[in-house]
């Protein structure tokens, strides 16, 4: 149920709303905007229609919302999209935001080198491995919080945000430390527990759909960070599993206006694990684009044919800049801002 409040509401009478709700034994999530306040009234069926909330002080009207995922739902911020805001680099709404770095940190030298060739670039955040999930148990899986470390230099060195992979909860505390937004892989993405504990971190989390997941449980596992009381999420397509083998993955763009009509939520693409080949990142980035994704995630590295993890789908740094400014007039295109500090 959402509650919708008037123009002008007190905050006693707001906090009437959220008092009643809890007392009914459900969750209240306001959502507070230029003009209006938005309570959103999450809960068992039954204990939800008991609020009898009609005609309160300060309610304008109640609308139930029929999606099985409340919080994520258009519904819930009627026609406002959530904007992740991380000391001034933007990305949804009008605003686009390039990720971009590394697939997995390797040292120091490496990491320093292409998160300043990133910044350099107008990249709005750095992306960085340190914990790696990996199908063989013997490849390499990250050097951990040594890795960390190396990205908390790079934020110090370059001023990027951060974002890095958590895929244990025996590693939250580590990578809070240094995270400024939580990457939930694809393999994860149902993993209920662990997007509990990243939605509790209050840092911004963008999940990753699954390999053979639907947009309905993409967004059900989004209500679970969303219901903890943690709105900064960002959804992030990176290729479906289907019967096609001439590429790694499918990547779906049709996902992209799909989840602008079903969701406020920001939409992010990763063409990089869709494509699995350099050559292909490039076309897929400004389909993406274009087609209103509010933001590109893409591995860099400085020397492509010596990483130790997913070389052949990285841009090399030397063309990085070219690439980006490419990606932004598509964004353009399609009304985006990129976002400037």
């Amino acid at each position: 149920m959402m509650i919708v409040m008037k123009e002008g509401a007190t905050e006693e009478q707001i906090s009437h709303v959220v008092e009643r709700i809890e007392e009914v034994g459900c969750a209240a999530h306001v959502s507070q905007g230029d003009l209006l306040t938005v309570i959103g009234a999450i809960g068992d069926r039954d204990r939800v229609s008991s609020l009898g909330l009609e005609g309160a002080p300060g309610v304008d009207h109640l609308v139930p919302i029929l999606k099985p995922y409340k919080l994520a739902s258009t519904q819930f911020r009627k026609g406002e999209r959530t904007v992740i805001d991380l000391d001034g680099r933007k990305l949804g709404g009008e605003h686009f935001g390039l990720i971009a770095g590394p697939c997995t940190v390797e040292g120091r030298e490496q990491t320093l080198e292409v998160a300043q060739v990133v910044a350099d670039a107008g990249a709005t955040m750095l992306r960085g491995g340190a914990y790696k999930p990996r199908t063989s148990p013997y490849s390499f899986q990250g050097l951990g919080v040594e890795g960390l470390r190396l990205l908390e230099e790079a934020r110090q060195q370059t001023g990027l945000p951060i974002v890095t992979e958590l895929m244990d909860a025996r590693d939250v505390e580590d990578v809070v430390e240094v995270a400024d937004v939580i990457q939930i892989g694809a393999r994860n993405m149902q993993n209920y527990t662990l997007l509990s504990e990243a939605g509790r971190t209050g840092k911004a989390v963008l999940l990753k759909r699954g390999l053979s997941a639907t947009l309905d449980e993409l967004l059900m596992a989004s209500e679970y960070v969303l219901k903890e009381g943690n709105p900064n999420v960002m959804l992030c397509e990176r290729g479906i599993r289907t019967f096609e083998t001439t590429y790694r993955f499918t990547l779906d763009l049709l996902a992209i206006p799909a989840l602008r009509e079903l969701t406020h939520l920001p939409i992010v693409v990763d063409p990089s694990h869709a494509a699995g080949r350099r050559d292909w990142v490039a076309p897929m980035s400004l389909a993406a684009a274009a087609a209103g994704a509010d933001g590109i995630m893409v591995e860099v590295h400085n020397e492509p044919e010596e990483a130790i993890c997913d070389g052949p789908q990285a841009l090399p740094t030397e063309t990085f800049a070219e690439y980006a400014e490419q990606v932004r007039r598509a964004a353009e295109v399609a009304g985006k801002q990129a976002s400037a500090v």
